[in-house]
Parts: structure tokens; sequence; C-alpha cells
């Protein structure tokens, strides 16, 4: 079996991204396959899929034995996910032409692509609510079962045809439906029902997608290592700065996924940049300082006597 050592080393990356920040596993993947080592769209996507579904059950594990996980809201996505995830896959053959379905495969992930960007800029917000906002026990949440069978069924159907979704798009809608949820009980609750439906989709594609061994064993083995240290070093890194780079990223691949011309995708990237920056700067002059926290704080009761 031959081993594609530059793919390997290009999973190392991605995957070291993914354990810094918990997103982008197939957002930054399938992208890099297509654009950086030219693997054709149904072939990197049928890849891709195979190589998470070795990899997604550990995370579901951890987070099952960490309690951020409602089994019951990973019941209702699954219903919805997992038979369209398996449907997934024929959509994206239901062309006339390989070169048809190559190309719209290519405009779904870049779509994708910027709803994925959306999910990161959703847990930023995320991030700065739990500093600030009420809290549900996971346990407690009020299950809303015909929406989130729908927000199954949609992002099955995404992973299935471009292999997104799983880690971004499914927890933008989540986040719609349960705001109450912390961030670990949202990506908990995800990651575990995404295991049975990204299997689903692998399985699709197994049958009737482009799979190629040599390119899954490649992703594998560079992912597994990367994940490793990307985790062990994510309470040391700017975990912001790194998501502002990932969101970067992940536009500009769906902006030349989409073939957006070069002026116009570094026009959209300054924009975009410039306006994220003023957005964090609004938010970080309107949290309160530490110091001000401490002397807003009441002053405990004195005893009498």
């Amino acid at each position: 079996m031959i081993i594609d050592f530059p793919l390997l080393a290009g999973s190392f990356l991605v995957a070291v991204i993914v354990g810094l920040t918990g997103m982008g596993g197939g957002a930054l993947m399938t992208p890099m396959m297509m654009l950086f080592f030219n693997v054709p769209p149904l072939a990197a996507i049928s890849s891709d899929l195979v190589a998470s579904a070795v990899m997604k059950p550990i995370g579901g594990y951890v987070h099952l034995r960490h309690g951020t996980v409602n089994l019951r809201l990973v019941a209702w996505l699954c219903a919805g996910s997992v038979p369209a995830a398996f449907c997934g896959v024929f959509l994206a053959r239901a062309f006339d032409t390989e070169a048809a379905a190559q190309q719209a495969v290519k405009y779904a992930l870049g779509v994708a692509l910027l709803l994925a960007v959306a999910g990161l800029v959703a847990k930023a917000f995320l991030a700065v609510r739990e500093r600030s906002g009420a809290e549900a026990d996971i346990a407690q949440i009020s299950l809303r079962p015909i929406p989130t069978l729908l927000v199954g069924m949609i992002g099955g159907a995404t992973v299935g045809i471009s292999s997104v979704g799983a880690g971004s798009l499914i927890i933008v809608a989540l986040l719609a439906l349960y705001p109450t949820l912390k961030a670990n009980q949202l990506v908990g609750t995800d990651l575990v029902q995404a295991v049975p439906m990204v299997a689903a989709a692998a399985v699709g594609h197994l049958l009737y997608g482009d799979f190629q061994l040599h390119l899954t064993t490649s992703l594998v083995l560079g992912s597994i290592p990367g994940v490793y240290l990307g985790a062990r070093i994510s309470s040391r890194a700017p975990g912001a700065v790194i998501r502002a780079m990932l969101a970067v990223v992940l536009l500009a691949s769906a902006l030349k996924l989409l073939e957006v011309s070069n002026q116009a995708t570094a026009w959209i990237l300054g924009g975009a940049t410039a306006t994220a920056t003023a957005c964090w700067y609004v938010l970080r002059r309107g949290r309160p300082r530490p110091e001000e926290q401490a002397t807003a704080a009441p002053a405990p009761a004195s005893r009498p006597g």
C-alpha cells in the first residue's frame, strides 16, 4: 500500500487545528485534498468520511464519560441524520455525468463551508454568553422533537453530500433551538450523534461513492497524532486566535470552491477581518474587567458583636 506522505503531513496539520478548536475536521480536510492535492471531490469526501468514522467514537466516549451528552436529543437527531446521511450519497451521484456530479459537489461544499464559518461565529458568541448568561442542566432541557428531527435530516444530508456538518453546521441549529445549553453540552451531544451519522454516510460512500483506501490510510495516520497533539496544547494555546485563523481559512476555501475571483476573495477576506476585529473590540470594551467585578461584588456582611 502506498502512503501519500505530503497528504499525511497535511492531515496532521489539520488535525492539530481540530484538536485546538474542536471544529474544522471535514470543513478543512476535504477542501485541503481538493485544492492542494488535486483529489476529485467525491474521492475526497468518501475518504474523509471513512477516516472520520474511525476517529469519531473516541471523542464521543470522552463526552459520555463526562456527562455532557443529552441522549434523548441524540436519539431524535439520529432519527433524522442517519437515513439522510446515507441518502445524501445518492444525491451527490444523482447527475447525468461524472463531471456534473463533481462540480455540483464542489459548489455544495463551498456553501457548507460558509455555514461552517457561521458555526465558528456562533461558537464565539456562545463563549461570551457562557461567561455572563444563564445555564441549564443538560437533563432538564425541554426537548423539541420535530425541529430537532428536521435539523438531523438537513445536517445528515449535508454530511452525506459534502462531509461537512457534524462539527459546525448542526451546532449552529442546536444553538438556536436550545440556547441554554452550555458549549461543552452542545459539542458533546453533537459529537455523539455524529458517530452513527458519519458511519451511515461512510457506508454509503463505500458502496456508491469513490472511496480510495490509500487516501483514507494517509488521513488516519496523520490525523490521530495531530488530534492528540492539538488536544494536549489546547489549554495553553490562544483559542480565540486559532478560531479566528480557522474562520479565515474556511472562508477563503469556500470562496475558491465557489470560483470567486482572487481580487473579490481578497476584498471579502479583508472586509470580514475588519468587521470581526471591530466586533471583537466592542465586545472587549463592553466586558467588565476582573478588578471592576471585584469592586462591584458586595462586601461580606460583618458578624454582630
